[in-house]
């Protein structure tokens, strides 16, 4: 691996106690906001890789990756919030999901942890934009003093290509 390919050391450990994942979710930060997204679809974390561009995609569709053999989307969520893009350093990762059976990247600034947040902790996110339907902020996790906005990571990447090839020849 490169130095950009490496995982941040407090990354590489997020994703090994696995006993029970109910009500856990993997926060990650974008600018000072902390987000978080159901641990059951996380699939891994991997430090920046090289990007290949796809033509004719939305601004924050940065390219896809291939990572062993499958092409993997990647959505830079800082610039699917609408925020400036920033230059990625050595805290940049993408968060690779499984959802509907495909895999998808998300590029955040930074992992934080994994978070255990009851049911009961959770506020509704009624009212918050999203009209008629189900919004892209699913909830909002109390932790302490702290606050998390659980994502709605289907309608996060609902207009992500999903269908990618399964595999890429060399």
């Amino acid at each position: 691996m490169t130095k950009d390919q490496t995982v941040p050391a407090e990354a590489e450990t997020l994703l090994h106690d696995d006993d029970n994942i109910d009500n856990m979710y993997l926060t990650f930060a974008i600018g000072k906001e902390t987000y978080g997204v159901p641990i059951a679809v996380v699939t891994e974390i991997v430090g920046m890789q090289r990007i290949m561009t796809v033509p004719d995609v939305p601004r924050y569709i940065k390219g896809v990756i291939n990572l062993r053999g499958k092409v993997i989307p990647l959505m830079d969520v800082r610039l699917r919030f609408n925020l400036e893009e920033r230059a990625y350093d050595d805290r940049t990762v993408i968060i690779v999901l499984e959802l509907s059976g495909s895999p998808v990247g998300l590029i955040v600034d930074r992992v934080s942890e994994v978070l255990e947040i009851a049911d009961d902790h959770i506020d509704s996110a009624r009212g918050m934009g999203g009209g008629e339907g189900q919004g892209l902020v699913e909830g909002l996790g109390r932790v302490g003093e702290n606050v998390a906005i659980i994502l709605n990571s289907a309608m996060l990447v609902s207009d992500v290509e999903l269908s990618m090839p399964e595999a890429v020849s060399a």
